[in-house]
């Protein structure tokens, strides 16, 4: 058993586990389970508008779930199809039978289930993790994918922000099963204050009702026997990413995406240096960038109609060309 796992998360891997709570649906969203070999995707759709429409994928970030994009996806329902995967071990999706949370990993998650789906090429809408894992996918599948927006990217940093320090640490052997133990007095909304204090440029933004949505989406991850493993296993993915170096570094991959690129940076994102902008913006050779000021990490979730915007010149744009 590796050292990052908690007591019975091996086992938990082993099998699809039991749902521990219902997870949340939204008015108007749909939630279905797509099984492929050694692998079970849970899915979040929204009916579109009309029928016809270009299909959009939302993919999460490290901890996040389809959750995340709900608010974005009402707005575009006009726009496109869109669906947003829960990615192997987070939302609703167990992990994966090979324990494999690479961003390597990710990937073949995301391209395994757009083929299976046949539904590609789709407008690609990820968020960190998400960004490195849809960035990878692009430059290896361009035939999958139409467009891509990437929200603060997970790309490398040789310099990481003091305050996403915490969250690299997870990937060091035992220090996910060590912050499990040193915070089990913790209170689910103490936790969910702090992620929001982490991931929004002002949390105050953050209703009363989406702070309850998300402390019980909290209290139902914390009963998931393999969360801290999948936290763990896919911190480490990431760090394992940026010391790629040659053709399968991220960069290098970026440089090979071909198709119309949006890059949406928040100048208050603590995990994500808004100082990479100028250089995703340099590497995307087909790129826009919108750069938000109050932003945190998460500005789907902030200012979803500012994205949306972005988003809908981006559409525009390509179906004028």
């Amino acid at each position: 058993m590796s050292s990052t796992e908690l007591p019975g998360a091996a086992a938990a891997n082993a099998a699809v586990a039991p749902k521990v709570a219902t997870v949340r649906v939204a008015e108007g969203e749909e939630l279905r389970s797509v099984t492929l070999p050694g692998l079970t995707l849970t899915v979040r759709s929204r009916p579109p508008a009309t029928a016809g429409l270009p299909p959009a994928l939302y993919v999460h970030g490290l901890g996040g779930s389809s959750q995340n994009w709900s608010a974005l996806m009402a707005l575009l329902a006009d726009a496109v199809d869109g669906e947003a995967i829960d990615l192997p071990g987070f939302g609703d999706s167990p992990p994966p039978d090979d324990g494999n949370y690479s961003v390597t990993g990710h990937a073949r998650a995301v391209i395994r289930f757009l083929d299976a789906s046949g539904r590609g090429p789709v407008h690609l809408i990820a968020n960190s993790l998400g960004g490195a894992v849809c960035t990878r996918v692009a430059a290896v599948r361009p035939d999958l994918v139409r467009t891509l927006t990437l929200v603060s990217p997970a790309l490398p940093e040789l310099r990481v922000q003091r305050s996403a320090v915490p969250t690299a640490l997870l990937a060091l052997p035992g220090v996910a099963l060590l912050f499990a133990r040193l915070t089990k007095e913790w209170g689910a909304e103490q936790r969910t204050r702090g992620v929001l204090g982490l991931c929004y440029g002002n949390p105050a933004r953050v209703t009363e009702e989406a702070l309850r949505h998300a402390v019980e989406e909290m209290e139902r991850r914390m009963r998931l026997p393999y969360f801290w493993d999948a936290m763990a296993r896919s911190a480490r993915g990431i760090v394992d990413a940026y010391t790629l170096g040659g053709q399968h570094g991220l960069w290098r991959q970026a440089e090979r995406v071909l198709a119309p690129t949006l890059l949406v940076y928040g100048r208050r994102d603590r995990l994500v240096s808004y100082r990479k902008a100028r250089k995703a913006a340099a590497t995307f050779r087909d790129s826009r960038l919108l750069t938000l000021p109050d932003a945190g990490h998460v500005a789907m979730m902030e200012y979803p109609e500012t994205v949306a915007q972005a988003f809908r010149e981006l559409l525009d744009d390509g179906n004028r060309s």
